[in-house]
């Protein structure tokens, strides 16, 4: 490099401070030249290569070796078009062909190819990007991410998403800008905006998402009902397949505690986990619970509760009823009226069971199962009272269909025939011990009873009488003396049902990736990187005197 010329012109005279400042630079761009002279025989790269790739925007020995390393990978992604370029470069002989071929090949390259190139030309100083894009991917590598940038300027949305990862404004993020980032970014990521609500079901994300893994994933996160049994299985969603598996009424997956659990005692008619039931339902369905435990003093219910017929066992567990039952208030009603006057037959109380009995009867419009079994209870009552024409008369209007109706119309027409002081006991031996006819367990019945009522003669009485004619049946084998009720057990069955109105909405599925995860925000900083693609040049800048004298 020629020295420049003396201050004071050619042949001069130059002053002591002067001439000292011209030697110290000298002395410096002479240490120059040998550094980098130096670096290049270190590197084996000649004085002569380091000056040719100048001019292709790369500056020193340690640059050129990284820039070979970069056009190592990239080659081997090139076309026949470019691969010469590329080709050429690697022979140390970088033409105006070099930055358009890279440009070519990472255009058809992935995002992380491109991030990969990207950052390795600014690490090598290389003059390959245009000052904006160089300011941006400083930026980037500094983690800063305060630059304004236009929509126009970032087509992925990665570094809005970084802006507002990295000012805890995710919540704040541009809803213009989902439908850029929701195809590509990690799943971890698309979480955070979930849980901050800027991602809602009515944008359909799972549409965005290329595997059908993230499809069912993202659907049990943000609209749990429409998740198949199939999806729910491939998820290994417990709490999904255990409240599919209690609605449809099959043997729910153990876990012993949970509402689920609870539910299905209610249904059972376990009135004992009313309580622990509440703490775990949520607010609105917990009032309907206390509606109907309300409903229990008074007998009365709104339409939507006796309607779930899966509360019923709970209903009838906890109402104990004062005073006959009106049947025609509602189905529950007229069940319930049946089996009152059941109950009152079995226990001997006459006088309620009959009070019962004719509200029953009056309700004429009751489902014909229903009606039977309360004329024949009517005709009981009557039989008992020894008006057997009357009796008759119930009977033949059910007797037509029902077998045992017949039966017990034929014991009526008998015991007519015997004069009344031959005739034996009227009432049903079995119901005397308070058991459905012809239940096997009547002796162990009748010795609970007898210890019950040891100091009661005219109850002890009673029950050696109706034991006594029991085992007159069962020796002769003739059981034609009874009267038979209830024409049908079935009947007074309580449903076996789900109660479905107490079963929680379906919670959406608990996120299962990291929140704010560094390894996801690294993918969403390399996609940000990859986005600076287009301030790739075609050209490299024309460098500063910083630029001329960098030896990397």
């Amino acid at each position: 490099m020629t020295s420049p010329p003396p201050a004071g012109g050619a042949g001069q005279p130059v002053s002591g401070a002067r001439a000292e400042a011209i030697a110290r630079e000298r002395e410096r761009l002479r240490t120059l030249r040998e550094r980098r002279d130096a670096q290049s025989a270190d590197a084996g790269v000649d004085g002569f290569t380091v000056r040719r790739w100048r001019k292709a925007g790369v500056f020193g020995a340690q640059a050129v070796l990284q820039t070979h390393a970069l056009l190592q990978q990239l080659v081997s992604l090139a076309q026949a078009a470019t691969h010469d370029a590329l080709a050429d470069a690697l022979r140390d002989e970088p033409d105006d062909r070099l930055l358009p071929a890279v440009r070519t090949v990472l255009e058809r390259a992935d995002p992380a190819t491109v991030a990969s190139a990207l950052t390795a030309v600014h690490a090598g100083g290389f003059l390959w990007l245009s000052e904006v894009g160089e300011q941006r991917l400083t930026a980037l590598t500094a983690g800063d991410y305060t630059l304004a940038v236009s929509s126009s300027e970032d087509p992925s949305g990665a570094f809005a998403l970084l802006t507002a990862f990295a000012t805890d404004g995710t919540a704040a993020f541009s809803p213009r800008m989902l439908p850029c980032v929701l195809p590509w970014i990690p799943l971890s990521v698309l979480d955070d905006l979930i849980d901050a609500g800027v991602v809602g079901p009515e944008l359909l994300p799972w549409q965005c998402r290329a595997e059908e893994a993230e499809h069912a994933y993202l659907k049990a996160r943000l609209v749990p009902d429409q998740v198949t049994a199939d999806q729910a299985t491939a998820l290994e969603w417990t709490a999904r397949q255990r409240r599919n598996a209690f609605l449809a009424g099959g043997e729910p997956l153990p876990s012993v505690g949970d509402v689920y659990d609870l539910l299905e005692r209610v249904a059972d008619g376990d009135a004992s986990v009313v309580k622990e039931l509440e703490r775990k339902l949520p607010r609105d369905l917990v009032l309907r619970l206390r509606q109907l435990l309300d409903g229990v003093d008074v007998g009365n219910w709104d339409r939507d509760i006796w309607e779930d017929r899966g509360l019923w066992r709970l209903i009838f567990a906890l109402w104990e009823p004062k005073a006959a039952v009106n049947p025609s208030r509602s189905p529950l009603h007229a069940l319930m009226a049946l089996r009152q006057a059941y109950d009152l037959l079995c226990l001997n109380d006459l006088a309620r069971a009959s009070s019962q009995i004719d509200k029953l009867v009056s309700f004429e419009t009751a489902d014909p199962t229903y009606r039977a079994e309360a004329l024949n209870f009517h005709a009981y009552t009557l039989l008992l009272r020894e008006e057997l024409n009357a009796a008759a008369v119930v009977l033949k209007g059910i007797s037509g269909s029902r077998e045992l109706a017949e039966s017990n119309l034929r014991m009526v027409e008998q015991r007519r025939a015997v004069p009344r002081n031959d005739r034996p006991a009227a009432s049903n031996p079995y119901l005397d011990l308070g058991l459905p006819h012809g239940a096997p367990s009547w002796e162990t019945r009748y010795r609970d009873l007898r210890r019950e009522h040891v100091h009661d003669v005219d109850m002890s009485a009673r029950l050696n009488s109706a034991m006594k004619r029991i085992r007159d049946a069962e020796r002769d084998e003739d059981w034609s003396g009874f009267f038979v009720l209830p024409l049908d057990l079935d009947v007074f069955a309580l449903p076996d049902e789900v109660p479905v109105t107490l079963v929680p909405p379906l919670a959406p599925l608990t996120r299962r990736t990291t929140p704010h995860s560094p390894e996801s925000l690294a993918l969403v900083r390399q996609r940000a990187v990859a986005d600076l693609l287009p301030h790739l040049l075609n050209a490299p800048r024309r460098p500063d005197r910083n630029a001329r004298m960098h030896t990397q």
